[in-house]
């Protein structure tokens, strides 16, 4: 594989929080499609033909108006030690596998 050598610092590319052009660009024209989109979807969440219509044009329109759910998590912990008093490896079993990854 090519590239940089172990240990040489990334350089070059784009700034951390400058737009990529092509992502402005097509933010901007469909930005202008925007007011006439959503009234497009509230028809249809409105008169959709079917449930599924009516039901998928809700959920577009609560996405963008509120933002996307959370996907709910369910979890149980039982603890004899507060956290400050776990070793790495008692950590790392309570986070569970995904903790490996990125130590």
């Amino acid at each position: 594989m090519t590239g940089r050598k172990a240990g040489t610092p990334k350089t070059g590319g784009r700034q951390k929080g400058t737009v990529n052009k092509h992502t402005a660009e097509v933010r901007s024209l469909a930005q202008k499609y925007g007011a006439s989109v959503m009234e497009h979807l509230a028809h249809l969440a409105l008169n959709g033909e079917t449930e599924q219509v009516q039901v998928a044009a809700c959920k577009e329109i609560l996405d963008r108006g509120y933002g996307k759910s959370l996907a709910p998590v369910a979890a149980s912990i039982t603890a004899n030690k507060t956290i400050a008093e776990m070793n790495d490896d008692e950590l790392i079993a309570l986070l569970g596998a995904n903790a490996l990854d990125e130590r």
